[in-house]
């Protein structure tokens, strides 16, 4: 168990039916701001003027409270430049909530919590390769010279020019023939499956999920109204015959065919066969979640599964994570043609839209060739990366771990022996600065296998891997 600030949000409403003086509340309410921690020593207040319009008072009520909280050491008035929280307060006097509250399993969860990444950290490019100045160039652009119009709401489905973008690229590069129409840009995975199952589902719904699967996926599904169906998988993907046999008639079945994750093979094309006869003849949908298929090293890619769908059971889910920054919040689904209609409703009652700056300042991106021109770069600085990591490594960590690369991705997997515990060993290498994964976790009734997931991305050349290597070892032993 840890202790864990909490910080509230600044409420400084007054309720008029207390007998205890207007100003009065004032006074605690702004007490209770510092003790809790959502003020700070230094931190500025409200004018006066200002918060007395706010609370529709008259300005001697919030004077004379400003007055009383100065007087008793909590405020410090600077003139021109305002009133400020003293910061001479006593340590004592400015408390944190010590509310105590259950720690975050420390190698389950994949850091999502906007610090600065760790090393080996999953689901991330390489930030440091990232062309920041035409981003900031195309972004700045858009800023000064968009329309009036478009700084209002933002369409639900999307920005128009990023769906042809989308639409355009998808059958260039994946083979997937699709209209902008049938584009939906989203803010990610689980935005995408909200969106998706509150157009195809209903309540009960028999969902066939890959074991083992994308484990940050697995938590939105369970709170879901689908009913989850493990099906395992080998080295050829999800068992197709499997799934049939736990639930011949789900509604759905949710796969990674170009890069399983976590394990990183591909689905053959025997199973896209299997898989996309099975949804024609049970009237089911298969999400697609092609999150990372731009990055391969080996072999000529197989094509996107949408691309072999001639019977609109597809639903194809990419994201812009992988190939620019996760920052951007930016992914996009293409709804089958004969689903079009609901994904629009859906779209409306439940999207506020993305913001139409990032949007926009994508569509341009790509329009001028960068994007192209970032994906080729990345290809190989990946290659690169990818076979240094694993070298080095190998080499270090000798035969405690066996490192068999993939085909793609931007993660790598490092087997560890049965009699190995990989959930306590991420936690001691965790706890040393790095961010590594049990691959234990990902499963979910499948017998899970030993392993440690590995993010390379990041790792800028030999001495780096060499020092993060090293660093491994230490922790292991």
């Amino acid at each position: 168990m840890t202790l864990a600030a909490q910080k509230p949000e600044l409420d400084l409403h007054i309720d008029r039916t207390l007998e205890l003086p207007m100003y009065q509340q004032i006074c605690q309410r702004f007490k209770t701001a510092i003790e809790q921690g959502h003020l700070h020593p230094g931190d500025r207040v409200p004018a006066a003027r200002a918060l007395a319009a706010e609370l529709n008072l008259a300005r001697g009520t919030v004077d004379m409270a400003y007055r009383i909280l100065t007087d008793e050491g909590y405020f410090q008035v600077r003139g021109a430049a305002g009133t400020i929280v003293s910061p001479s307060l006593p340590q004592p006097t400015v408390l944190k909530s010590q509310a105590v509250l259950p720690e975050q399993p420390s190698a389950v969860v994949i850091e999502h919590n906007g610090k600065a990444p760790r090393p080996l950290q999953l689901g991330l490019p390489a930030l440091d390769a990232f062309p920041r100045k035409v981003w900031n160039r195309l972004v700045t652009h858009r800023l000064r010279y968009s329309e009036p119009m478009r700084f209002g709401y933002p369409h639900p489905a999307g920005y128009d020019q990023l769906r042809e973008r989308i639409a355009t690229y998808l059958g260039v590069s994946r083979g997937v023939a699709c209209l902008p129409e049938q584009v939906f840009v989203t803010t990610g995975l689980r935005n995408t499956l909200e969106l998706t199952l509150s157009s195809l589902s209903t309540p009960g719904d028999a969902f066939w999920f890959e074991d083992p699967g994308y484990i940050l996926a697995r938590p939105f599904l369970q709170n879901e109204a689908v009913r989850l169906v493990p099906v395992p998988v080998d080295e050829d993907g999800m068992m197709v015959e499997e799934g049939k046999r736990r639930e011949p008639y789900a509604k759905f079945a949710m796969v990674t065919p170009s890069h399983q994750s976590p394990l990183g093979m591909m689905l053959s094309l025997e199973r896209r066969m299997a898989l996309l006869e099975w949804a024609d003849q049970a009237g089911s949908w298969i999400i697609e979640d092609d999150y990372d298929s731009e990055f391969r090293y080996q072999g000529r890619p197989l094509p996107a599964l949408k691309s072999l769908d001639r019977n609109d059971r597809v639903v194809y889910s990419g994201t812009f994570s992988k190939v620019m920054f996760p920052g951007l919040r930016l992914a996009y689904v293409v709804a089958p043609i004969s689903a079009v209609a609901r994904f629009n409703a859906v779209a409306n009652n439940l999207n506020a839209g993305c913001p139409y700056l990032l949007q926009a300042s994508v569509a341009d991106f790509m329009a001028d060739g960068h994007f192209a021109r970032h994906l080729k770069k990345m290809r190989s600085l990946y290659a690169e990366r990818r076979l240094v990591t694993q070298r080095v490594f190998q080499q270090v960590l000798g035969d405690r771990v066996r490192i068999d690369l993939r085909p793609g991705g931007l993660h790598m997997l490092a087997k560890l022996a049965d009699h190995e515990n990989d959930v306590l060993l991420a936690e001691q290498l965790n706890l040393a600065g790095l961010s590594v994964y049990p691959l234990s976790r990902w499963y979910i009734q499948a017998k899970p296998q030993q392993g440690l997931l590995l993010g390379f991305a990041n790792v800028l050349d030999e001495n780096d891997a060499m020092r993060l290597a090293l660093r491994l070892k230490e922790a292991l032993q």
